[in-house]
């Protein structure tokens, strides 16, 4: 019995069943195994099409979780990325399981009236940005569409909780932070193509700020003047409101960059992952910190878990007696010691360098109560032995920071089977231009609601 069309895009999207995706390597904002800042869009570019396939008519409906356009043919469910909701299209089947279809746009047969000219003339091969497609005004309503779809299916939630965005002030220039590859044979140097290791040649980008601009013009000389090694596959430009870094991807040494956030000053380099579009960062963190406020009613003890260097650890020590923070890079928690106040003699805060999934395996019942857990895991989300953990910790309020709505949904899921009821959902565009969005769900232990 052929399945119909919700389980095919459940398929799709669910974090549990989907085929894995190829490694991020576009804009990196974390090392593969933390959460990035931009992922490729599946655009299928240097991906064969099964021979036996030919193109096919296609009229996108909607957009689902990870940004791709869906539609039907023949009882299949066809998804497409950089698609608009009403376009009607030929497109290239790249794969095809079961009732399920990948596909690319050979043409465009009637566009969308939603649809618009891209504001970059890299977008039809870079893999950076998939939905410059999209007015902004449409990018921010399709993100809240695409999350309320996880929410539903993934997450099993219904009703529907309202979602506010907030929208970015800086639609473009808006990124601090980028990864620049080096094609030593071709002479390249910009952006991968999605699926692809080939080098798209860039000369400016329009979403980092002109600072990194700046930084991109100067690499490329150095390039072509023989300047660089040619070792070097890979550079990061990295702009703080102190320190402007341009260096090569695992540097022995790296740059020590700043920044205030909220009413802090926060040190790290390029090695350690920090949001790149700041004032959003900064709307988040407020959100975060409204959580706080109301769970700081309940006891002495906040937990953030995946506390990277320390931006939420080290505001809600200013609310809490005690505050702990778990990261497993060492980079970044050795500048979480500095940022949090953790290092000094006469601290509220503790810094931990280990794996999340293990010490919140661990018995932890003599900490006491836990009246907050922040958790702000890698795009993959935290998982199921890490929701375990959280619902033994019994935390009377949870934080829920995610980049990725369908690994939010799935974690969601978990606490609400745990206990839990969902008090809200806030999404903020951290990533304009591209089909990621940030997260931020308030999660209270029921019986104490």
């Amino acid at each position: 019995m052929s399945r119909d069309r919700s389980e095919a895009e459940t398929e799709s999207e669910s974090p549990e069943t989907s085929t894995p995706r190829p490694p991020r390597r576009t804009h990196p904002d974390r090392n593969p195994n933390r959460r990035p800042g931009r992922r490729p869009a599946n655009r299928g570019r240097g991906i064969t099409a099964p021979p036996d396939i030919e193109p096919i008519e296609v009229t996108i409906e909607r957009i689902v979780g990870d940004g791709k356009g869906i539609g039907f043919h023949d009882g299949q469910t066809v998804f497409v990325p950089e698609t608009v909701p009403g376009d009607r299209i030929m497109a290239k089947v790249r794969s095809h399981r079961g009732k399920v279809m990948q596909a690319q746009i050979l043409e465009i047969l009637e566009p969308s009236p939603q649809r618009v000219e891209a504001p970059c003339p890299y977008f039809p091969v870079c893999g950076g940005c998939d939905f410059q497609q999209f007015s902004y005004e449409d990018q921010l309503a399709t993100k809240v569409t695409m999350t309320q779809d996880s929410l539903r299916r993934i997450g099993k939630i219904d009703p529907m909780p309202e979602i506010a965005m907030t929208a970015s002030p800086n639609p473009l220039e808006y990124r601090s932070r980028a990864e620049w590859q080096l094609d030593q044979k071709q002479r390249k140097v910009g952006y991968f193509m999605a699926n692809s290791h080939q080098v798209v040649d860039v000369q400016a980008c329009p979403i980092v700020t002109p600072n990194l601009n700046t930084l991109l013009a100067t690499l490329r000389e150095d390039f072509a003047a023989g300047m660089v090694s040619r070792q070097a596959f890979e550079y990061r430009g990295v702009e703080g409101d102190v320190g402007l870094t341009l260096e090569p991807t695992g540097a022995t040494r790296s740059q020590l960059i700043m920044r205030t956030v909220g009413d802090k000053l926060f040190r790290y380099n390029a090695e350690c992952f920090f949001q790149p579009n700041i004032p959003i960062a900064e709307r988040l963190l407020e959100r975060v910190l409204e959580i706080a406020d109301v769970a700081m009613e309940e006891s002495e003890l906040a937990i953030d878990l995946y506390c990277g260097v320390g931006l939420f650890t080290a505001h809600m020590a200013d609310r809490f007696s005690r505050v702990i923070g778990v990261e497993v890079d060492k980079t970044s928690t050795k500048f979480a010691g500095e940022n949090t106040g953790a290092d000094d003699e006469d601290t509220n805060v503790r810094i931990i360098t280990t794996p999340v999934e293990q010490w919140i395996a661990e018995d932890r019942s003599a900490m006491g109560k836990v009246s907050l857990v922040v958790f702000d895991p890698p795009r993959a989300g935290a998982g199921t032995k890490v929701i375990e953990g959280m619902i033994r910790l019994n935390p009377t309020h949870i934080a829920a920071v995610s980049c990725d709505p369908a690994t939010f949904a799935r974690d969601v899921r978990g606490l609400l089977d745990g206990g839990y009821e969902l008090v809200s959902v806030d999404a903020f565009d951290m990533f304009p231009q591209t089909h990621h969005v940030e997260l931020v769900g308030h999660l209270q232990r029921s019986d104490a609601a």
